[in-house]
């Protein structure tokens, strides 16, 4: 397998599975709120307690995180209207629960390192389309919303908080 190039500071276990390589999408109107959805399960809603979340997926080989960050933000939101703001310093990375791994990673990886990066939405919000993504993408929103920064850790699922935190911390500047 061709490895991708992450760039420095992709987080390496000195054991175990390795980190999926991923992105996370800050997506901030023009009034300092967040963009979240809620993920779909099938059926238009969710399993989990805690189901909102930014946009975020794979990077693919060849790519930037930048464009890895456009293509997923247009996959699930259907949003091309956008600037980019800022890159994250750093990967973020968080562990997936045990069952997590047994149950739907196929123990691939240990977790995700995600590269976090902020966009302003110059759209309108007719421009979002969750329930019907473009090129045949599969619904993965079941519902959206404009958000504050300071509730995100909140609404996501508890072994994700520390990651929100600090993608809220290291873009608070362009919410307020």
């Amino acid at each position: 397998m061709t490895k991708l190039a992450l760039g420095p500071g992709f987080p390496e276990p000195s054991e175990g599975l390795p980190y999926r390589p991923c992105v996370g999408i800050m997506l901030i109107n023009r009034d300092g709120m967040v963009w979240i959805g809620s993920r779909d399960d099938g059926g238009s809603s969710s399993n989990y307690e805690f189901s909102w979340q930014m946009p975020q997926g794979g990077i693919d080989k060849g790519e930037s995180p930048e464009q890895a960050a456009r293509r997923e933000l247009y996959e699930e939101t259907s949003v091309r209207s956008v600037t980019l703001l800022e890159e994250a310093p750093e990967w973020f990375a968080y562990d997936y629960p045990e069952e997590v791994v047994r149950k739907s990673r196929r123990g691939k990886h240990r977790g995700q390192a995600q590269r976090w990066l902020a966009y302003r939405f110059e759209g309108e919000n007719e421009e979002i389309n969750i329930l019907e993504p473009p090129e045949g993408h599969k619904a993965e929103f079941g519902a959206w919303r404009w958000e504050h920064a300071d509730r995100l850790a909140s609404l996501i699922v508890p072994f994700k908080r520390p990651v929100y935190e600090r993608v809220v911390d290291a873009f608070s500047h362009l919410t307020a």
